[in-house]
């Protein structure tokens, strides 16, 4: 059996190779840990796309997504043209986000008569329980909706981990605010 030597009784040689063979140790073990984390997100990234579903599909696809996935449901009507704006971007969000559940449905095949006046609507499910709603134009913030606007509403409700914090759309001011603002007559 060899004795291993005491660092202070090393040459520059012998310090040397230690440190090569310790950081290639420490590379090992950060490529192990790497490696399996990519595989974890690998697997949890089963969806990256839109399905459309019936109400036949609901209970399954949604209710009974899974542990740990987050569902995110856009209830729509063809001939609407928020809802396609949604829709397109619901298509990019799904490739981005590949671990959560995107899906689409008409409006009343899932609920009789579902008023129109109430779509688009988004419902956000995580493990089968419904977690946040988002319901009509107004809530949806209209026909100029943009993609960041949509990931940002999304991200709110948790269920994707988007880096927009802030709120994209643009504030508007109080014109008569700032009328009078602008002549200091307040």
């Amino acid at each position: 059996m060899i004795a291993k030597k005491d660092i202070s009784d090393m040459t520059l040689d012998e310090l040397d190779e230690l440190e090569d063979s310790e950081d290639e140790g420490i590379l090992l073990e950060y490529r192990r840990k790497r490696i399996a984390e990519l595989k974890a997100l690998g697997a949890k990234s089963k969806f990256g796309n839109v399905l459309e579903i019936s109400g036949q599909d609901y209970v399954k696809e949604v209710n009974k997504a899974g542990d740990g996935i987050w569902v995110i449901l856009h209830m729509y009507k063809q001939g609407i043209p928020l809802c396609a704006v949604i829709n397109h971007h619901m298509t990019y969000l799904a490739m981005k986000y590949p671990t959560a559940k995107f899906l689409k449905a008409i409006s009343t095949t899932c609920v009789p008569n579902y008023p129109d006046k109430n779509l688009p609507t988004i419902f956000i499910y995580f493990e089968g329980a419904l977690k946040d709603q988002i319901i009509g134009p107004i809530a949806c913030r209209g026909p100029n909706l943009t993609q960041e606007e949509f990931e940002y509403l999304i991200g709110k409700t948790g269920a994707i981990q988007t880096n927009i914090k802030e709120d994209p759309r643009p504030a508007i001011k109080d014109k008569m605010f700032a009328d009078l603002a602008d002549t200091n007559d307040w």
